[in-house]
């Protein structure tokens, strides 16, 4: 029997190598892409044309980093992300959360047409109401406004919060809120000291999405945002790629490049356990 699963187990494995070599070439094409920007941000505009850049002749360029910062308003663009980012995720939990608590454990008149409703906005495309959007916009006269920004973050990632945390409410045990009842707590305390901290793990994972997704958000704030002063990293980081026809500051431009994607980056190192623990504990709730 032993040699019988030993030989088993062995074939499972062959038939799992393509599937390992795909996985590994793109690993090794996404750290070699990655290493080369992080090179050619600590080198010069001529080092980055030679094929001896990795050699750092000239040693490390960290000035690169500080021009791009400074000169290139970096700084702008990088503050203003993440303002818009931690004030959109922010709210689009504090309104998903209970939304998705409601629908998912109160039955009422309209509660499966709202669940509708939500999932059909998730298929809805931004480029199909952006042109009636931009003309509400313009006769308000509200372009170039952070908080209009940060409103349409919000209402856009919405629907895509309350839907995936309706399914960690559902699968909740009801006896939780049995036994706050009979301690004399009203159904709001129970959904914020009892309910919200349960589903933690779906809270993350969304937040975690909803941050990637606004920090790399590009198309409504190409519209809406067209002055320098509220321009996130996105259109920013366009703007001075463009800018590099001229000015030829290409080991600037790279440092730029590092400092728009590290949030991200950081933020999957450290949170990429819980990523996968939110999405597949949804996924087996479900």
């Amino acid at each position: 029997m032993a040699r019988k699963s030993v030989t088993f187990e062995m074939r499972n494995q062959k038939r799992l190598i393509p599937s390992y070599i795909v996985i590994v070439t793109w690993v090794v094409f996404t750290f070699v892409l990655i290493g080369w920007v992080i090179f050619a941000s600590l080198s010069t505009s001529q080092e980055i044309f030679s094929d001896h850049m990795f050699r750092f002749e000239s040693g490390f360029h960290f000035e690169n980093y500080a021009r791009a910062w400074r000169t290139q308003k970096v700084s702008v663009y990088f503050m203003n992300s993440v303002l818009y980012t931690v004030i959109s995720c922010t709210a689009i939990i504090l309104i998903a959360a209970p939304a998705a608590y409601v629908l998912s454990r109160f039955r009422f008149k309209g509660n499966l047409l709202i669940q509708n409703m939500i999932a059909s906005a998730l298929g809805i495309p931004a480029i199909m109401i952006v042109m009636p959007l931009f003309g509400l916009v313009s006769r308000l006269r509200l372009t170039n406004n952070r908080w209009l920004l940060i409103f349409l973050y919000v209402s856009m990632n919405v629907p895509f919060a309350t839907f995936f945390l309706l399914s960690f409410f559902k699968n909740l045990s009801s006896t939780y809120e049995e036994a706050a009842a009979i301690d004399g707590c009203s159904p709001t305390g129970t959904f914020w000291r009892i309910m919200l901290p349960l589903v933690q793990p779906g809270i993350i994972t969304v937040t975690v999405f909803n941050f990637i997704t606004i920090w790399n958000e590009y198309f409504m704030s190409m519209i809406f945002a067209n002055k320098t002063t509220v321009r996130p990293v996105s259109v920013g980081l366009f703007n001075m790629i463009q800018a590099m026809r001229y000015t030829g500051d290409w080991g600037g431009m790279f440092a730029s490049v590092v400092i728009v994607f590290a949030p991200t980056f950081i933020l999957y190192i450290f949170l990429s356990e819980r990523i996968i623990q939110g999405v597949t504990a949804g996924a087996i709730k479900g």
